[in-house]
C-alpha cells in the first residue's frame, strides 16, 4: 500500500471518507469486548480443571516429610512445592519462599516491608528524604502503580530490543544513592514481548549501585509462556550470574502459576540469596505462620514434576498461538506499507506492543472503545500514565475467542488508519495555509 504521507490531499481525503464508512459498519456489529488485560481465556482455564480432583475429603494431605497440610507450619512452603517452583524458576529450592496466590502481591508486600523496615538493616525507605525507582518503558502498569502508591519517584529508562538501556541504568544507579531499585520483566516483557539478552543479564549482575540497599525486582512472570516448541527465547539465570559477579544479594526474583493454573488461585514464590532469605523470613514470621499448604500440595499433585508443567504449557501455547498469529497477520495485511505504526512479533508472553504515529495512541484507543472494543488505556505502559509520545498501545490477544479477536483487530487497524490519516491530512492542510 502507498504510504499515507506520499498521498495527495485529495487521495488522503478520499481514503478518510472510505475509512469512516468502514468504521461505521464495524460499529453496527455491536461488539462489547474488553481486552484491556492479559487474561487467560476459558479454554486455558479448562486445562487446569483436573487440579480440582487431585484432592478430596478422602485424600492423604501429608507431605513427604510428614507435614500435615491441614495444620499450621511450613513458613517457607512445603518442600515439594519449593522443588517444583525451583525447577520452574531454575533455582535451588533452598533459595525459594512459597507465598500465596500471586507474585504481584509478593512484590507489593516486599516494597511495603522495605518501606517500613528497610533492607537487611539499612534505613527504612519511609525515613529517607527521597526514594527513586528505575522504570523501564514501556513497562508493566501494575509495577508502576505499586511504586506510585508508596510515593516513590519513578524514573523512566528506555527499553531496547535487548532489554533496558544498560548504559543509562549503570550510570544512574552508580551515581545516585536515592535510587533503590528497578522493575524488570526479563522474559517476553510486558508489553514488548522481548527477552533480555545475555549481555544485559550479565550487566545487571555486575551493577555497582551507590545504595547498599538497591535491589533488582526481577519479575519473571512469563518464564514458561512460550508460543512455540522449538523457537523460544532463552534467558540466563540472574541469581547464578549475580553470585558469579560477587553480588549475590542484588536480586529479588518473582514468579507464580497465576497464568499457568488459575489466576487468583495459584502459588507464588520469591527466589533470592541466603542473606536476603534470612531478612525475608525474619519479617515473615511476624506476618504469618504459613501460606496455603493445601493449595501448594494440590499444585504438586496435579503437575507431579516440571515435565508435567512443561507439557501443560504446551497446551496453553496451542490455544493462544493462533491468536497471536492472527493479530500479527491482520496488522500486516491492514497496515504494512502505510508507515502509520510498528509492532512486535513476540515468541511468548501475553502481549503484542503497537507504536502508532506520535500523538495518536489516545485517539486510537478512544475510537476503539466507541466501536465496542476496550483496549489497555493509552499511557498505561509509562509511569504516572504519561507516555510523552502518546504512541504506545498494548494489545492483549489471549482472552477473546478467535471471531471476536478478528473483529476487534479489524476495528483496531481501522482506528489506527483513521487517526493517522486525520493527523497527516491536518499537517498537509496547515502547510498550504
Amino acid at each position: 500500500m502507498k504510504p499515507y504521507r506520499e498521498m495527495t490531499v485529495a487521495e488522503l481525503s478520499a481514503e478518510l471518507v472510505n475509512l469512516k464508512a468502514q468504521y461505521k459498519k464495524m460499529q453496527s456489529l455491536g461488539m462489547q469486548l474488553n481486552m484491556s488485560r492479559g487474561v487467560p481465556c476459558q479454554e486455558q482455564l479448562d486445562l487446569s480443571m483436573g487440579m480440582m480432583d487431585v484432592l478430596y475429603s478422602g485424600s492423604d494431605l501429608t507431605c513427604e516429610d510428614g507435614t500435615d497440610c491441614r495444620n499450621y507450619g511450613s513458613l517457607t512452603g512445603i518442600e515439594e512445592a519449593r522443588e517444583l517452583l525451583g525447577d520452574m524458576m531454575e533455582n535451588n529450592p533452598k533459595d525459594i519462599i512459597i507465598y500465596g496466590n500471586s507474585s504481584l502481591n509478593v512484590m507489593f508486600d516486599t516494597i511495603s516491608r522495605v518501606w517500613t523496615h528497610g533492607v537487611m538493616g539499612n534505613t527504612p525507605w519511609c525515613k529517607l528524604p527521597e526514594v527513586k525507582f528505575l522504570c523501564p518503558v514501556p513497562g508493566y502498569d501494575r509495577h508502576f502503580a505499586i511504586t506510585e502508591y508508596f510515593g516513590i519517584k519513578m524514573i523512566p529508562v528506555p527499553m531496547t530490543n535487548e532489554g533496558p538501556d544498560m548504559d543509562l541504568v549503570e550510570k544512574l544507579v552508580s551515581e545516585d544513592e536515592t535510587i533503590k531499585g528497578i522493575w524488570c520483566v526479563p522474559k517476553y516483557a510486558n508489553p514488548l514481548g522481548i527477552s533480555y539478552s545475555d549481555e544485559t543479564v550479565r550487566r545487571f549482575a555486575r551493577l555497582e549501585p551507590a545504595a547498599p540497599d538497591f535491589r533488582i525486582f526481577w519479575d519473571n512472570a512469563y518464564g514458561m509462556h512460550h508460543l512455540y516448541d522449538h523457537h523460544q527465547d532463552h534467558l540466563i539465570e540472574i541469581l547464578a550470574e549475580c553470585k558469579r559477579a560477587g553480588n549475590p544479594d542484588l536480586v529479588y526474583k518473582f514468579a507464580s502459576t497465576s497464568k499457568i493454573t488459575f489466576p487468583g488461585s495459584g502459588i507464588a514464590a520469591i527466589a533470592t540469596s541466603p542473606n536476603n532469605m534470612e531478612d525475608f523470613i525474619s519479617n515473615l514470621r511476624i506476618q504469618t505462620i504459613g501460606h496455603d499448604k493445601v493449595n501448594q500440595l494440590r499444585h504438586v499433585r496435579f503437575f507431579k514434576d516440571i515435565h508435567g508443567m512443561v507439557e501443560h504449557m504446551r497446551k496453553h501455547a496451542d490455544i493462544i498461538r493462533p491468536k497471536f498469529e492472527a493479530v500479527i497477520n491482520i496488522l500486516q495485511e491492514d497496515l504494512e506499507g502505510l508507515d502509520v505504526g510498528t509492532w512486535t512479533k513476540p515468541l511468548g508472553g501475553y502481549f503484542i506492543m503497537f507504536d502508532s504515529m506520535p500523538g495518536c495512541a489516545k485517539d486510537i484507543v478512544a475510537r476503539c472503545k466507541k466501536a465496542g472494543v476496550t483496549m489497555t488505556p493509552a499511557g498505561a505502559t509509562w509511569p504516572y500514565g504519561l507516555d510523552p509520545n502518546d504512541s504506545n498501545i498494548r494489545i492483549a490477544p489471549t482472552y477473546p475467542c478467535m471471531a471476536d479477536l478478528t473483529n476487534a483487530m479489524k476495528i483496531f487497524t481501522l482506528c489506527v488508519r483513521i487517526s493517522a490519516a486525520k493527523k497527516i491530512l491536518a499537517e498537509m492542510q496547515a502547510e498550504t495555509h
